[in-house]
């Protein structure tokens, strides 16, 4: 599956849900730019799709996953996009 990055989760109960990442701070990268921000990206667009809003959750998956296929890449999937260049190219693909 990938390292921690890509870990997302959603705790839910019969009305309620919190959504998060699985991976904590990281400390060792901290300030570096070279994290990756899939798992919390993926997490938002779990928190979308269980509030109702599943045309924008996919939206989001479907412009991460586009961005990934064109190359762009952060260190922990063998490219070298910063976390910043990294969430643009999601953008613009949005």
């Amino acid at each position: 599956m990938g390292g921690l990055g890509f870990a997302y989760s959603g705790n839910i109960s019969d009305n309620m849900g919190m959504f998060e990442p699985v991976h904590g701070s990281a400390p060792d990268i901290a300030g570096r730019n070279i994290a990756n921000p899939t798992a919390m990206i993926m997490s938002t667009s779990m928190m979308l799709d269980w509030l109702g809003f599943g045309k924008f959750s996919k939206i989001i998956e479907d412009s991460l996953f586009n961005a990934i296929r064109s190359g762009v890449r952060t260190p922990d999937m063998g490219g070298n996009a910063t976390t910043s260049y990294f969430t643009e190219s999601i953008l613009k693909n949005m």
